[in-house]
């Protein structure tokens, strides 16, 4: 069943990107990632590369395409629109409508995109998110947007990292994010700057567990609704050659977020987010990338609502924890680990695949310390969806502890 849900998202995918897609990113913008490095680069290269464009052109037994040697967005928006089914541990079958327009405000600044999309699962799940990073003239300043809503059926498994599967309690709830961020060049690759954010929870239920046992959610303080808003002070440091699929630099970023009372959070409360990335080319001649990623999630003082606490697959980019379901462990505090090595199966660049592991520990509820590492890993294919761009088709099966599996399917790299 997952290999007829991959080749019906590959066969979608490929028919509909009959034009070339320019400047879209994998899972949306983040709120404190914004690429840095968007010109479009032909790599040189003894093999011709290709994508699944070439593929589609040859087997439609057109004319060979013309990559285009410079970046020909300007303030005219292109727009992209796709359509796709797939599937994840996450979501099971999914069909979706996604699209975005690229554009630049004048002639210096970097690429300004939008994207958005709307898709439903087999589980009921109704995701629509709304991505903006709009960097206004001159390049000085960029506008970050990060707005979604879900209808999300979820299930929790308590607190920590050494809660069991058999401790699943489904959940259901609505969803509302609204973030906006500016930042500001400060000197080179290092940015500033803050912003406003809230999450609003609507509707929240629980099934509670099988055993009748109260469940973590039940003794952390249930509520049928709840908000958090307040500011964040965001800093960043971006050298990355490629923001879409890095093959060498550094990623450092900082979130420090502020709740209030008076701006209508349940609680006050405050956490931060430090996220680094390292990229290596390993042989040094190739084109193979070893990759490392460090995420790191804390509350630092109150008792934020039970469904903002740090978890995996909530981070910004929903990637971390490959190997688990989203939502499969939370708590006050997460410290995350990732590698990963990234390898060309074809020389023309078409076919690729990964290896990856991480690790993770949570703690319980706020004050608490942190528990069990949980570890996963598992390998990956990469089909070149874009050869300009370096944008993948990425698959990755993963395998958690305590029988814990499953197929992951992404536009982009996981980091």
């Amino acid at each position: 069943m997952g290999r007829a849900s991959v080749f019906t998202f590959l066969v979608l995918v490929i028919c509909c990107f009959a034009g070339r897609l320019r400047a879209q990113g994998n899972k949306g913008i983040p709120i404190i990632h914004y690429p840095l490095n968007d010109s479009i680069i032909v790599l040189k290269d003894s093999v011709p590369q290709k994508d699944v464009y070439d593929v589609f052109k040859r087997l439609m037994n057109k004319r060979k395409l013309k990559v285009p040697h410079n970046d020909s967005i300007t303030s005219k928006p292109i727009m992209s629109v796709i359509p796709a089914i797939g599937y994840t541990l996450t979501s099971g079958f999914a069909v979706s409508l996604a699209g975005n327009i690229a554009f630049r405000l004048d002639s210096i600044s970097r690429i300004s995109t939008v994207t958005a999309s709307a898709a439903f699962s087999s589980k009921k799940q109704i995701t629509i998110p709304i991505q903006s990073s709009i960097w206004l003239k001159n390049g000085k300043y960029v506008l970050i947007g990060d707005y979604r809503f879900y209808k999300y059926p979820q299930s929790t498994f308590g607190l920590g990292s050494n809660t069991k599967q058999t401790d699943e309690n489904p959940m259901n709830f609505n969803y509302i994010r609204f973030y906006e961020i500016l930042l500001r060049k400060i000197t080179g690759n290092l940015y500033a700057g803050g912003g406003y954010i809230v999450d609003y929870y609507a509707n929240i239920s629980q099934k509670g567990l099988k055993s009748g046992a109260p469940s973590a959610y039940a003794n952390y303080g249930m509520s049928t609704h709840s908000v958090s808003s307040g500011i964040t002070l965001n800093g960043l440091f971006d050298s990355r050659d490629n923001s879409i699929n890095a093959s060498k630099g550094t990623y450092a970023a900082m979130q420090f977020r502020d709740n209030y009372r008076f701006w209508g959070s349940n609680t006050g409360w405050r956490s931060l987010i430090l996220d680094v990335r390292k990229y290596f080319r390993f042989p040094a001649s190739s084109e193979n990338v070893l990759a490392f990623w460090s995420y790191n999630w804390i509350v630092l003082d109150g008792n934020p609502p039970y469904l903002n606490l740090p978890a995996n697959g909530w981070d910004s980019y929903s990637s971390t924890g490959r190997g688990y379901i989203q939502g499969r462990f939370r708590g006050a505090q997460m410290v995350y680990l990732e590698t990963e090595y990234r390898f060309r199966i074809s020389a023309n660049g078409l076919l690729g695949g990964v290896v990856f592991a991480n690790a993770q520990s949570f703690s319980g509820v706020p004050g608490s310390k942190l528990q069990a590492i949980q570890p996963a890993f598992g390998p990956g294919i990469r089909l070149k969806l874009n050869k300009v761009s370096k944008t993948n088709i990425c698959i990755d099966y993963g395998i958690g502890t305590q029988g814990s599996k499953g197929l992951f399917v992404n536009v982009g790299e996981a980091f």
